[in-house]
């Protein structure tokens, strides 16, 4: 199954079969207190514990996820940590808390994955990832005994595994400006000199745990994209070119599609989901049927049951050709074809036939209109 449909079917799969847990009060572990222990599985298929890390004169236990743009930029600076102090007996590790089904999908649309275990051993291998990367949003645990409250929210042990340092990596969310305070660099210092940590406690930013309780989303989304209106309006070559030219301040998926199209119907519920991802963001999407006029009845019932709630067009000219040539002269005509449009009307993805979803959020993402808050 690809990537992509990880965490949207796993949201489904727990809605329909009725899958609830009970609000649990959960209180960050207070310093001087022991590190909880865990049995977790890691992204390189090993099983991690305290135990993994008994060498450790200084252990860094640090929750963060893939979607939340502010654990995204502490990517870099948790990987410079890491081999700042690998050869000073520092052990950092990370852990995702996050349980994928809780995850609406405007959150999604923040990153090119979503908070999955498979999702999770992409954005490692992206990101050069060079500590343990552990995967709790199946249960949740560990994470309920630690409390952290945000993603990034980090967690610095002594030798004897007490708790001497928990909250923000440092005081600057945004990495292109300088840190005035490097909180988590300060502590770990201290602690490898046997000196006690001046500032123990501090805050943290950042998304929240999106814990297993939070999944009544998916029910909450489903009732609010139900009462979107649905409309299918006509479209001539004229105004093919004109959605083509983009003259908006949006990046724009324009769609080419039938009813009788198979590949067009098997992916199309694929192609709303893009769009509920990323249309908070200021992604467009444009779909444009190809069906006959005597089949708009046809054509406006297929897109109100996908919840097509965008812009929908059928063309009504009596050349196919023209249509053609309107939407790419590099289209060799077969359905379905997708083109990812900038607001200058440049193109900067097409594809004739099936889409690969993953490769279409990945230009999407890195796409100059779009992509990671912080570069």
């Amino acid at each position: 199954m690809k990537l992509f449909k990880n965490t949207f079917l796993l949201c489904l799969l727990m809605f329909v079969t009725g899958f609830a847990i009970a609000q649990v009060n959960r209180t960050t572990l207070a310093t001087g207190f022991a590190a909880p222990d865990f049995s977790l599985p890691g992204i390189d298929g090993k099983t991690y514990s305290l135990q993994s890390f008994k060498a450790a004169k200084v252990l860094v236990i640090v929750f963060i996820c893939n979607h939340c743009p502010t654990s995204q930029a502490y990517e870099d600076r948790l990987v410079k940590l890491t081999n700042d102090y690998a050869d000073r007996g520092v052990k950092v590790v990370a852990i995702n808390p996050n349980n994928p089904a809780s995850l609406r999908l405007d959150e999604l649309g923040y990153s090119d994955v979503g908070d999955s275990f498979e999702d999770m051993k992409f954005r490692a291998k992206d990101r050069h990832f060079n500590f343990p990367y552990l995967y709790d949003g199946e249960t949740e645990v560990t994470s309920s005994k630690y409390g952290p409250v945000a993603t990034p929210h980090i967690f610095i042990f002594d030798k004897d595994r007490k708790l001497r340092y928990n909250g923000r990596i440092d005081d600057m969310e945004n990495p292109a400006k300088t840190p005035r305070s490097l909180d988590a660099r300060n502590a770990i210092d201290a602690l490898l000199v046997g000196k006690e940590v001046l500032v123990p406690v501090t805050k943290t930013f950042g998304c929240s745990i999106k814990w297993a309780e939070k999944q009544d989303w998916i029910q909450k989304a489903a009732i609010t994209w139900a009462k979107e209106p649905v409309t299918l309006d006509t479209v001539d070559a004229t105004g093919i070119v004109n959605l083509v030219k983009n003259k908006t301040d949006k990046l724009r998926l324009i769609n080419l599609w039938a009813t009788w199209c198979g590949p067009c119907v098997a992916e199309f519920a694929d192609l709303v989901t893009v769009m509920h991802l990323y249309r908070d963001r200021g992604l467009e999407f444009v779909s444009i049927s190809a069906d006959d006029p005597s089949r708009k009845d046809k054509a406006l019932s297929f897109l109100k049951s996908k919840q097509a709630s965008g812009p929908n067009y059928l063309y009504t000219g009596d050349d196919k050709y023209k249509m053609i040539e309107a939407v790419d002269p590099k289209w060799d005509g077969a359905l379905p074809y997708t083109m990812l449009i900038d607001p200058d009307g440049k193109v900067v993805y097409r594809h004739q036939g099936a889409i690969d979803m993953e490769e279409l959020k990945k230009v999407i993402f890195d796409d100059v209109n779009m992509g990671r808050i912080y570069k």
